[in-house]
């Protein structure tokens, strides 16, 4: 072999191993979920868009989700609640329910309200804490702010990353940035909640739920 073989094989090899270096520190760095055992309990907590505003009941993201993992999902959606009502009836829904996992997709309502978004990040942190002292794991989805260009509003991923959880931020807006797949301006039609379900599931098995 000729020494510009030896050298390309060289810098062949270490790129291999620089790449796979790499691969495994963005995997060290991807929030883990345990395992779901096959009789799990999945809480999805939300507002409209939890409930499924826009489309039939059997047609929301948590009935649709429910299908495709086998998990009983449990749709605790109500349109219209801020964040500041959901910390207030997350308790209840816990020690009724004892899920595995809750979904929390909040805050819409809040941005829609122009409330501060420090007051959101922080009901949606007493949540987190809140699910995780019931013994429940967590997965956030971001919801977008209004605007001409719509983006998941900063704080989600900000409390996504302060805990560790996985953080489903970009489904929503792209949702809603296709007149097909939206019933109005805010809420996905039957077939934005079949895409809203595909993506938790993806983060899901991701997260290694």
């Amino acid at each position: 072999m000729g020494k510009s073989m030896k050298r390309t094989g060289r810098i062949l090899s270490m790129s291999m191993i620089i790449l796979a270096t790499l691969t495994a520190g963005c995997r060290d760095r991807t929030p883990r979920l345990q395992p779901l055992p096959a009789h799990a309990v999945i809480l999805a907590f939300g507002d409209s868009l939890t409930a499924g505003n826009g489309a039939p009941r059997a047609s929301s993201y948590p009935a649709i989700l429910q299908q495709l993992t086998g998990w009983q999902t449990i749709n605790a959606g109500v349109p219209g609640e801020t964040s500041a009502e959901g910390l207030t009836r997350l308790p209840g829904l816990l020690q009724r329910h004892h899920p595995d996992l809750v979904i929390l997709c909040h805050g819409g309502n809040d941005l829609l309200r122009r409330i501060a978004h420090k007051t959101t990040a922080a009901h949606l942190a007493s949540m987190v804490e809140m699910i995780r002292k019931s013994g429940a794991q967590v997965v956030m989805l971001g919801v977008p702010q209004p605007g001409v260009l719509l983006r998941s509003a900063d704080f989600y991923q900000e409390v996504a990353d302060h805990y560790r959880i996985p953080l489903e931020n970009q489904v929503l807006t792209s949702i809603l940035r296709d007149n097909t797949l939206k019933s109005d301006m805010i809420h996905p039609n039957a077939a934005g909640y079949k895409r809203m379900a595909d993506a938790v599931a993806t983060v899901l098995e991701r997260s290694g739920a």
